[in-house]
């Protein structure tokens, strides 16, 4: 799928194809980020769900996602794709676009709530890293 003129102008695309430096047309939707992806299944948009909402220019949408939110950064996503696309690029380009807006997306008072819900270490510890705007 091609990337049509109209969708170039979207305000995500151009960022988060600057940002990331990825190709984002070259994404052809085989679904095996999202197979491996050990978020997933707290994301509202699985990583291939996101990568085309990014590729139909709906930046609304991709600016209310959680999905780069959730995202570990742990780059299976990005090993598994037969394309060569850094989609943990892609999420971190996602999250510095929201970060941009300064808005913080958690709140130090709920750690106690995520450590108790059972979340990964490396997600805790990712959450100062990627959800404070500061």
């Amino acid at each position: 799928m091609e990337i049509s003129a109209n969708t170039l102008r979207s305000d995500v695309v151009k960022k988060v194809s600057e940002i990331s430096g990825e190709n984002l047309s070259a994404c052809y939707q085989c679904g095996k980020c999202s197979a491996g992806c050990p978020s997933a299944d707290r994301m509202d948009h699985i990583p291939s769900q996101f990568i085309k909402l990014i590729q139909l220019g709906m930046d609304e949408e991709v600016r209310s996602s959680n999905t780069p939110w959730v995202c570990l950064t742990c780059f299976i996503c990005t090993v598994r794709c037969p394309k060569g696309i850094d989609i943990a690029r892609i999420m971190e380009a996602a999250r510095l676009l929201k970060s941009r807006e300064n808005v913080d997306h958690f709140e130090v008072s709920s750690l106690r709530a995520a450590l108790e819900e059972g979340l990964p270490p490396i997600a805790v510890v990712s959450v100062f890293r990627k959800h404070t705007a500061s």
